[in-house]
């Protein structure tokens, strides 16, 4: 029979962070939820499962050098 030592005694008291539950805020689509078991008690991000385009299927493109528009002429002037 194997014997477990050390596996099942009581944590010692003073080394372990203090947890709580974590409110997370989404800057993306405004939503708050909470998490628990966390040494945070507050995060901020800016994307989450309810407006990320992987969960969503809507997917949103940012074009801050006009790059589709110019692939659309590229593609226009190709095509005649």
């Amino acid at each position: 029979m194997i014997k477990l030592t050390g596996l099942f005694e009581e944590m010692k008291t003073g080394i372990h962070p203090d947890v709580f539950e974590m409110e997370v805020v989404c800057h993306g689509c405004g939503k708050k939820f909470k998490i628990g078991n966390s040494t945070l008690k507050k995060m901020e991000t800016e994307v989450c499962y309810n407006c990320h385009p992987f969960y969503t299927g809507k997917q949103k493109l940012v074009d801050t050098a006009k790059r589709i528009e110019r692939f659309k002429m590229r593609e226009e002037k190709a095509s005649k």
